[in-house]
C-alpha cells in the first residue's frame, strides 16, 4: 500500500488514534537494533510498510524464494520468516533499509530519550510520513518497548482504517470509471454527430456561396448587356466600331510597310552574309597563297635564285616528289609554274590538257612522274577524267586543286610538297 495514503487516512478517518500517551519504560538497548533483533510481531509491519512490492520481488529473485512472484502475500510471509534470524537475506535487507532511510535515521539519532523518539514519531505521522519513521523508531537505541508497541499499534490500526477506506474508494472508483467510460462514449458520439452536422452545414454554406457568386456574376453580365444594348440603341457603338476599324486599317498599313521593310532588310542581310562569306574565303585563299609565295621566295633566296647541287630535289632527303606532272592550267603561266617548282627543287613537266597536246601522251607522262597536279577549273573534261582514272589505276599521287593562278599553283605546290594529295599513291596509303 502507499505510505502517504496510510498516514493521510489515519488523520482523516474518524476514530483513529490521534495521540498516544508517552511511554514510561526506559530504553533497554545501548545501540540501534538490527532487523533480526526486533521482536517477531514487528517484522510484519517492517516488511509490509518499509519494503515496497517491487523491492520485495527483486529480493525474492535474488535469494530464490519458493513462493510465486505474482503471489504478493506468500512473498510477504516468506520474507517475514527469513528476517526473523540473522542470515544472508536479513543482512542484505538490513543494509538496504539503512541506505534507503538513512536521512530519517540521522534525524531520529538526534533524539536522546524515549520521549523525544515518540514525539518525533507522532510529528512524522501527522505529516503523513510513515515508512521511514517506522524503521527509524523501531530500531532506535533509546526507543522503549512501549514506544515500539505504540508504533506497531498505530500501523496496525492505520492499515485497518486505510484498507476499509480503500475498499470503498475502489468501489467508488470502479463506478466512476464506468460512468466516465459511458460519458466519454456519449461525448464522442455527440462530437461525431456535431462534426457531421458541421460538415453538412459547411457544404450547404459552400453551395450557397457558389450560387451567390453565380448570381452576382449573372447580375453583372446582365448589367453589362443592358448597358451595351442601350449603347446599340443610341448608335454610339456603331460610331466607335467605325473609329476602331479605321485605326485597325491604319495599323495594318503600318505593319505592311514594316513587313516590306523587314523583308528588304532580310534580303540585304542575306546578300551581305553571302558576300562576307565569299570575302572570307577569298581572304583565306589569298592568305594561303601569300604564305606559299613567301615560302617559295625564302626557298629561292636560300638557293640563290636557281637550284644547284646544294638544293637537291626533296625526294633525295625527305621522300617528297622530284618530278611533278601538271595537267592543265594557263599555258601563259607555265614558265612561272616551272620557276616556282625549281625554287624548291622540283622538276615540273606540263601537259596542256588536250588543247594542243594529244591526250594519248598522258599515260606515259603520268608513269614517268613522281606525282601529278591538276587545276580543276582550267582543264579539259576528257583530260580530267582520264587523269583521275590513270592515277587511281597506277596508284600515282595526285593533287586536284582550284585556282590556276601563280599564287594558286604555289599553294598547291606547297600542299603537294607537304604530302597532301587527292589520290594517294602506294607510298601514301589509302586515297585521301
Amino acid at each position: 500500500m502507499k505510505l502517504t495514503a496510510l498516514s493521510s487516512a489515519l488523520a482523516a478517518v474518524p476514530g483513529a488514534p490521534a495521540v498516544l500517551p508517552a511511554p514510561t519504560l526506559p530504553s533497554t538497548s545501548s545501540r540501534r537494533l538490527k532487523l533480526w533483533d526486533l521482536e517477531e510481531k514487528y517484522h510484519c509491519p517492517v516488511i509490509g510498510t518499509c519494503v515496497q512490492l517491487e523491492e520485495l520481488v527483486r529480493f525474492a529473485k535474488r535469494f530464490d524464494f519458493s513462493s510465486e512472484l505474482h503471489d504478493e502475500f506468500a512473498l510477504h510471509v516468506e520474507a517475514v520468516n527469513h528476517s526473523l534470524e540473522r542470515n544472508v537475506f536479513s543482512e542484505a535487507l538490513q543494509k538496504h533499509l539503512e541506505r534507503k532511510y538513512a536521512l530519517a535515521v540521522k534525524q531520529f539519532n538526534a533524539a536522546r530519550s524515549d520521549q523525544e523518539v515518540l514525539a518525533l514519531w507522532r510529528e512524522c505521522l501527522s505529516r503523513g510520513e510513515v515508512a521511514a519513521p517506522v524503521w527509524a523508531t523501531l530500531t532506535h537505541k533509546h526507543a522503549s518497548s512501549a514506544t515500539r508497541h505504540f508504533v506497531y499499534a498505530d500501523i496496525h490500526m492505520l492499515s485497518h482504517q486505510v484498507g476499509a477506506g480503500q475498499a470503498a474508494d475502489a468501489r467508488r472508483l470502479a463506478f466512476l470509471e464506468k460512468e466516465n467510460v459511458e460519458q466519454r462514449h456519449r461525448v464522442l458520439a455527440e462530437r461525431r454527430d456535431t462534426e457531421r452536422r458541421e460538415a453538412a452545414l459547411a457544404r450547404r454554406v459552400e453551395d450557397l456561396e457558389t450560387k451567390l457568386a453565380r448570381l452576382a456574376k449573372a447580375e453583372q453580365e446582365t448589367s453589362d448587356l443592358r448597358a451595351r444594348l442601350i449603347r446599340y440603341e443610341e448608335g454610339s457603338v456603331v460610331v466607335e466600331m467605325g473609329h476602331r476599324l479605321a485605326e485597325l486599317e491604319r495599323a495594318n498599313q503600318r505593319l505592311l510597310a514594316e513587313s516590306r521593310r523587314v523583308w528588304e532588310l532580310e534580303k540585304t542581310l542575306a546578300a551581305t552574309r553571302t558576300e562576307a562569306t565569299r570575302f572570307a574565303a577569298e581572304r583565306d585563299q589569298l592568305g594561303a597563297e601569300c604564305d606559299a609565295l613567301e615560302r617559295m621566295l625564302l626557298a629561292g633566296e636560300n638557293c640563290d635564285g636557281e637550284c644547284t647541287a646544294g638544293c637537291a630535289p626533296a625526294t633525295d632527303t625527305e621522300g617528297e616528289p622530284r618530278s611533278v606532272l601538271c595537267v592543265g592550267g594557263r599555258t601563259a603561266l607555265v614558265a612561272q609554274y616551272r620557276a616556282l617548282a625549281q625554287r624548291i627543287g622540283i622538276r615540273l613537266v606540263h601537259h596542256d590538257g588536250g588543247q594542243e597536246e594529244a591526250l594519248s601522251r598522258l599515260p606515259d607522262m603520268i608513269a614517268g612522274a613522281d606525282a601529278v597536279m591538276c587545276p580543276t577549273d582550267c582543264v579539259n573534261h576528257a583530260a580530267y577524267y582520264q587523269l583521275k582514272r590513270h592515277c587511281k589505276r597506277s596508284g600515282k599521287p595526285c593533287l586536284l586543286f582550284r585556282g590556276a593562278s601563280v599564287s594558286g599553283f604555289a599553294v598547291a605546290l606547297a600542299r603537294l610538297a607537304a604530302g597532301q594529295v587527292s589520290i594517294a599513291g602506294a607510298a601514301n596509303g589509302a586515297p585521301a
